[in-house]
């Protein structure tokens, strides 16, 4: 691989930080390589977490089993504490017996002469009333043991903070902490800053939800702020009217805290997508595309894509009124459709997302009806060969050059039948239906950056 002067290839894995369900247990920042050439080129391989924190840190888990230490001993020592103040209360109760007893045996010894069968009684009954202060000193005994016990183990926690404390120096915990949520911000900013990339991988399916019928789509606003987490959920692909919006991804999983939008138009196909607080969807029965307010509940603008197939006339491989796709990148609004003109290949048009108008078109030379489903990153266009299992991405078309080329990115198909394929440039992820499963894929990207640190 030949790479540009003064330049660092980095690559990237997982979406920025947000407060989703993305992450594996083992995601951490990573460098895998990083080696320097003789003419200063850099080649780095990273890979970066979706939400890192001091969770995974040793010295983390080291205080967390101190504190349960600590709680179980403390514990332990309000057990103790009940235990001898019961016990205490029973003792200061035969005090006055043991007194008794005590005067009894002195006249006996004095003058045993005294001793009769009546008196020999009386003894008798104070040790019977005494007999249960045997085993109170016996557990006097055992707690004496387990008193030693925690000493030694606060003796040995005392050690182990002050071994940490050390190690950690002169900063107090919660502000290291603090530094490194910190550092994951501007790493994750820089992330951002990185721009676009070229498709290298995608992770296996992450399952959100299983609801709803074989078909539907679902999404996040891309233009959101990481704040506003909620999603939209639309069931079916044809004739439907019915928007599901919940307020959080938690919400969207357990069905509860939902607001419903009743559409003025129905809706063909699953290409839909909620950008910058609006739902962009293709009109039943037309090629027309609508822009739905979703704050003002209104229908904003609608326009008839020029040319554009519709009612299954040019669908993806599994059909379904999938005739026109809209999506959203980095670069903005898309939609993906076909033109008799075009002879049943895939058109690509960059949209004007206030008043749908066309700003300019590709011919990318792929038959619709042979995609599987597609999707847009980075004004790159990435066409799976199939819906059914066995699917992987197959072709890739580049906007910025006009070019193509195949490609062979495995995609783990769970359920077997896709029927929506989004990117989310907010996350860096792919929203997908999958046989009435709402899934979720990482994606990485192979980013180019200047070694100086500006793009």
């Amino acid at each position: 691989m030949r790479l540009l002067p003064g330049l660092c290839l980095l690559l990237v894995a997982g979406p920025r930080a947000a407060q989703t369900l993305f992450q594996s247990p083992d995601d951490g920042w990573q460098v895998y390589t990083s080696a320097q050439a003789p003419d200063g080129k850099c080649l780095c391989t990273a890979v970066i977490p979706v939400q890192g924190t001091c969770s995974r840190d040793l010295r983390s888990r080291q205080l967390r089993q101190l504190m349960e230490k600590v709680q179980n001993i403390s514990q332990s020592m309000e057990v103790l504490d009940l235990r001898t103040f019961r016990d205490l209360q029973y003792v200061r109760n035969t005090e006055p017996l043991m007194k008794g007893l005590d005067s009894k045996l002195r006249v006996a010894t004095e003058s045993q002469k005294s001793l009769n069968a009546k008196s020999f009684q009386e003894l008798k009954d104070k040790m019977t009333e005494l007999r249960p202060l045997a085993p109170v000193l016996d557990q006097y005994r055992a707690d004496v043991r387990t008193i030693i016990q925690l000493k030694e183990e606060v003796r040995n926690l005392s050690g182990r903070l002050l071994a940490i404390q050390e190690e950690m120096g002169a900063y107090d915990y919660e502000e290291l902490q603090q530094r490194v949520l910190i550092l994951e911000a501007r790493l994750h900013a820089c992330m951002q800053k990185l721009g676009c990339g070229r498709l290298t991988g995608v992770s296996n399916p992450i399952t959100i939800r299983a609801s709803g019928s074989r078909f539907g789509s679902w999404m996040t606003d891309t233009m959101a702020p990481s704040s506003d987490s909620r999603v939209w959920y639309m069931d079916g692909y044809y004739k439907g009217r019915r928007v599901l919006e919940f307020r959080t991804l938690n919400d969207f999983i357990t069905g509860q805290n939902f607001v419903q939008h009743l559409l003025p138009h129905p809706w063909a196909g699953t290409g839909h997508v909620v950008f910058n607080g609006s739902l962009y969807y293709n009109k039943y029965q037309s090629n027309i595309v609508v822009q739905y307010h979703l704050r003002s509940r209104s229908v904003l603008v609608q326009r008839s894509l020029n040319g554009a197939g519709y009612n299954n006339t040019f669908p993806y491989s599994w059909g379904g009124f999938s005739d026109i796709d809209f999506m959203v990148d980095e670069n903005g609004l898309w939609a993906v459709y076909t033109t008799n003109q075009n002879a049943g290949n895939i058109v690509v048009s960059k949209l004007d997302p206030q008043t749908l108008e066309i700003l300019r078109s590709w011919d990318t030379g792929y038959p619709k009806r042979s995609a599987g489903e597609s999707f847009m990153i980075c004004g790159t266009l990435y066409v799976t060969n199939s819906h059914l299992a066995g699917a992987k991405i197959y072709f890739a078309y580049y906007t910025n050059t006009s070019s193509y080329e195949y490609t062979d990115i495995p995609f783990h198909n769970q359920y077997s039948h896709i029927s929506m394929l989004d990117y989310n440039p907010r996350e860096r992820v792919l929203y997908t239906w999958n046989n009435g499963h709402q899934v979720l894929y990482n994606v990485t990207l192979f980013h180019v950056i200047k070694t100086s640190g500006e793009l």
